[in-house]
């Protein structure tokens, strides 16, 4: 299910191929930073940046829209365009128009801005604030956020949501909440009718007049217990394999008894091995223990090296260490940026950046979406990271674990 907080950011890792903005909207979103230009040069620039390709992955949340723009330099620049979004009691007035006028519904519906809502969701001219990590900051807009701003407006030609998570919502919860409102004013606008059958009051219906108490539960167990022994029978099935999963089952049924919640529920099957594997360190592992990896590993289409790393991923910091070891990232400004500064500043050498990694010829650090710092080492001269040491919200601690 997403959440309000899962619909509020949004990563495009490409963006419809052109540059000029096909719709109205985009169009006027262009001219919002367009008309407080005064070099025409920058435009002309950034306009050929966004048709050269150099904006990435490109990340909306509310307020803001940030991609790294690539120029002259080999290290991308961090570039901005920050829209104010809505209060409540705006979005509040905002949603009951577009829910009481079924032709603004039924646009947005399409993917259309509504024309009733462009003077109150477009930007005007200077509410669309660039910023900008480059050195060129004496007349904004720069080449990069121009670059950032034609590519945008390609966005908003394909979907509009874009520009209202910008003014602060999500398309679900915008989308919930009409549901909701649109219903209200269908329910007032239909004539009071006479029920056909007398009401019968939910409390004496749902009344339990006859049925005895249920019996007070059981205690739980203070701990798993000890599976069974099985026989050593080569027509059986593994007996590490049995053990494993009868220990891991006591676990689970555990949790579930003293937590009402399954500690594995949304694993996929991948995730699920990785965990199952992690319990066994691969330095000095049993020719049983090498079976299971060797079966997880075939059952999951991956390799023993791969579950190695992931097991050992696990091992440092569960599922958000196997995200930063699987899923690159583009962080927001703040911690990722004060890092590479304050390594330096600790003696510990220059770090590379990318996406959300610092690379050192031997170490590495990244930055997982929990916010903490997860190290990694390499043998000199190759690329081959394996994770060590705990995470840290600090890089220095992460580093030095």
């Amino acid at each position: 299910m997403i959440t309000a907080r899962d619909d509020r950011r949004r990563t495009f890792e490409t963006v419809p191929a052109g540059v000029e903005a096909a719709s109205w909207w985009g169009r006027a979103w262009v001219s919002a930073l367009e008309e407080v230009s005064r070099d025409p040069a920058r435009l002309t620039r950034g306009r050929t940046y966004a048709a050269e390709g150099h904006v990435d992955a490109v990340t909306v949340t509310p307020g803001r829209i940030v991609a790294y723009v690539r120029g002259s330099r080999a290290r991308p620049y961090r570039t901005e365009l920050a829209l104010s979004p809505f209060p409540d009691a705006e979005w509040s007035e905002l949603l009951e128009a577009v829910a009481a006028d079924p032709t603004a519904l039924a646009s947005l519906l399409e993917r259309e801005v509504p024309q009733s809502l462009a003077g109150a969701v477009l930007p005007g001219a200077g509410e669309l604030v660039p910023r900008c990590s480059c050195p060129d900051t004496a007349r904004p807009p720069c080449k990069h956020a121009a670059a950032l701003c034609y590519r945008a407006a390609r966005l908003l030609d394909e979907d509009p949501f874009v520009l209202l998570l910008l003014r602060g919502r999500g398309e679900r919860e915008l989308l919930d909440e009409l549901t909701r409102r649109n219903a209200a004013h269908a329910a007032r606008e239909q004539p009071d009718a006479a029920p056909d059958f007398p009401g019968v009051p939910a409390r004496a219906a749902l009344a339990r007049t006859s049925l005895p108490p249920l019996p007070a539960p059981m205690a739980a167990p203070a701990a798993v217990g000890l599976p069974p022994a099985y026989p050593a029978d080569p027509a059986a099935p593994d007996p590490l394999a049995l053990d494993q999963l009868a220990t891991d089952a006591a676990a689970r049924a555990l949790a579930l008894l003293t937590t009402a919640e399954d500690p594995i529920a949304g694993l996929t099957l991948w995730q699920d091995a990785v965990r199952l594997a992690s319990a066994h360190h691969t330095a000095g592992l049993t020719g049983a223990a090498r079976t299971l990896y060797r079966d997880l590993a075939r059952a999951t289409g991956r390799t023993t090296t791969d579950l190695a790393r992931a097991a050992a991923a696990w091992r440092q910091g569960g599922l958000p260490a196997l995200a930063a070891l699987e899923e690159p990232w583009d962080p927001p400004a703040g911690p990722f940026d004060r890092a590479r500064p304050a390594l330096l500043a600790a003696s510990q050498g220059a770090f590379r950046p990318d996406r959300n990694r610092l690379t050192a010829p031997t170490r590495q650090l990244r930055l997982g979406r929990d916010g903490l710092w997860y190290a990694y080492e390499s043998p000199p001269h190759t690329e081959d990271w394996w994770p060590r040491g705990t995470p840290s919200p600090d890089p220095l601690t992460a580093l030095r674990r």
